[in-house]
This record gives structure tokens, sequence and C-alpha cells, in this order.
């Protein structure tokens, strides 16, 4: 299996590549469009600036090049924000996968810390009847799992929501639509739970 990490100007990149070593996957870092038009998974991970991010690339045809993807695709952290469609974080128009608009933690209360930084739980997403919505990107998961978060933006909660953090407020902790899924948090520094959802990435199928 040929994984291709997108290379861009953004901090990170090189943690995902040694949690994917960890599970035998040799990924390719790259920022060609043919390499990861042919990768057979697709992961766009980083910390960042939403505005710097995005113009690096338009500058070279990233933008385009990850919409048309059709494999499966792994927003994390600012991949997740940048998959959406706007962010208040230097007002850019970011890809438009998720119709969501990233804005800026505010704080209510002065222990309201921004960013938000450590571990905290997530809250799968429910269907109308109550029961857990079947993503394979949770699968062998326990209940309410803690997973690793450092970010001072955030995704509300949308039609596209599979699991929700609370941080002064309820948000998106992670994403999902067609062959796009996203988390904010960073499984490559989530322990057993992360590597777990790494691993049920590289086992999803093409649609």
């Amino acid at each position: 299996m040929q994984v291709a990490i997108v290379k861009y100007n953004a901090g990170n990149i090189y943690s995902v590549v040694n949690a994917l070593r960890r599970l035998g996957v040799e990924p390719l870092l790259t920022d060609d469009p043919d390499a990861l038009r042919q990768a057979d998974r697709v992961v766009f991970p980083g910390q960042g600036e939403a505005r710097g991010a995005m113009e690096y690339l338009r500058a070279r045809g990233l933008d385009e090049v990850i919409r048309s993807l059709t494999q499966p695709v792994l927003g994390i952290c600012i991949g997740q924000q940048l998959l959406c469609r706007h962010s208040e974080e230097g007002d850019v128009d970011c890809l438009g996968i998720f119709d969501a608009e990233v804005k800026r933690f505010s704080p209510n209360r002065h222990e309201d810390k921004v960013p938000c930084m450590g571990w905290n739980k997530l809250r799968f997403a429910q269907n109308e009847k109550g029961e857990m919505r079947n993503e394979k990107l949770f699968a062998g998961l326990e209940e309410s799992p803690y997973v690793y978060f450092v970010h001072s933006y955030y995704v509300p909660v949308c039609e596209d929501t599979i699991a929700v953090a609370d941080f002064i407020l309820p948000y998106s902790a992670a994403l999902h639509k067609d062959n796009f899924y996203a988390c904010q948090f960073h499984p490559e520094k989530s322990g057993n739970v992360g590597e777990q959802i790494l691993r049920n990435f590289l086992a999803i199928d093409k649609l």
C-alpha cells in the first residue's frame, strides 16, 4: 500500500511519518500531484496558520489536487480545518470539502486557556435512534476514548461531524464526508487509541 503525506509549509508532519512507520507503512512525503493522485491513501496533517497554508497550496495547485482525490483522505489538526469552507484564522477561504466555518475559541472564563492543549474525551456522534453512527474510523474503540489536542481554532458541530469534544463549547473533533475523513486531535500523539484510528484509516476501502 502506498500512503502519501501532503508536503506543505506545516509543522508536525514528521510525527505522522513516524506513527505510520510504527504500523509498518513507509509513507511518501510529497507535493507532487501525480504521486498524490496515485497513492492508495492520502494523509493531510500539520500544525500552522490557515492563510499561509492555503497560499502555499494554491501556489502549487495542490488545492485542486486535494479536492479531486477519490481515495481515502485523512486531514489532521489544521488539515481538518483546511478541508472546511472558510477559516477565521487569516479570514481565508479553504478547500470547501466540509461546509463549515472554522472559528477561534473565545474564552468565557478566566480558566478557559487558549490554545486548547492536552487530553480530552471524544463523544461519538449518534444517529436518529441514539446509536453510534457506523464510522469505520472508530472501529474497535471503547466508548468515550481520550485523545490529544493542540489548537486555538475549531470546527463547529455540523452535519458531517462524527465525533464531538468539549472545550468552552462542544465542537467537531472529527468529520466525515464521502472519502474525506478528518480529526482535530492528533492520532499520532494519542497512544493506543490514535494508533487504532490510523490503522482503521488504512483499512478503509476506496469508494
